[in-house]
């Protein structure tokens, strides 16, 4: 545990972000290449951004930007870190993502009927920093 920062044994280095939208059913298609149908969750690493669609056959897709961003929980446990003299866990802490969020979460999208509307949902593209589809698949097999 010396070697471990606090963060990332109290909070882990994933996260669950859980997509819903209104009318349910759409298909969220994200950045990572993982996709689910509305109402879903699924257990993302807590340091990448990614962008998401939800995209539904008669209406508007929305596209939104899920950012990775430091957590009150996650600065407390980087300052125990730095005040118990534990410079190792706090690298840990900051290069595992253990100190960050996923923002927003819940992501709860209000779809809006449009003609023709989201015909085929996509891919959105990987934002900066983010974790391609091919990391993801390969970091998936690993849990």
């Amino acid at each position: 545990l010396l070697g471990t920062g606090c963060a990332t044994v109290t909070r882990g280095t994933t996260e669950v972000l859980t997509v819903t939208s209104t009318p349910g059913g759409a298909t969220v298609s994200m950045s990572n290449g993982e996709r689910c149908q509305t109402p879903c969750a699924v257990e993302l690493k807590r340091k990448y951004p990614l962008t998401v669609e939800v995209c539904k056959a008669g209406y508007a897709p929305v596209v939104t930007n899920i950012l990775s961003q430091i957590s009150g929980a996650g600065g407390a446990g980087m300052a125990g870190n730095v005040l118990v003299g534990g410079i190792i866990g706090a690298g840990v802490d900051a290069s595992s993502g253990a100190m960050r969020d996923l923002r927003p979460n819940p992501l709860a999208v209000t779809l809006e009927v449009a003609d023709p509307g989201c015909i085929e949902p996509t891919f959105p593209p990987v934002p900066m920093k983010g974790q391609t589809p091919a990391e993801y698949e390969k970091k998936k097999k690993k849990r």
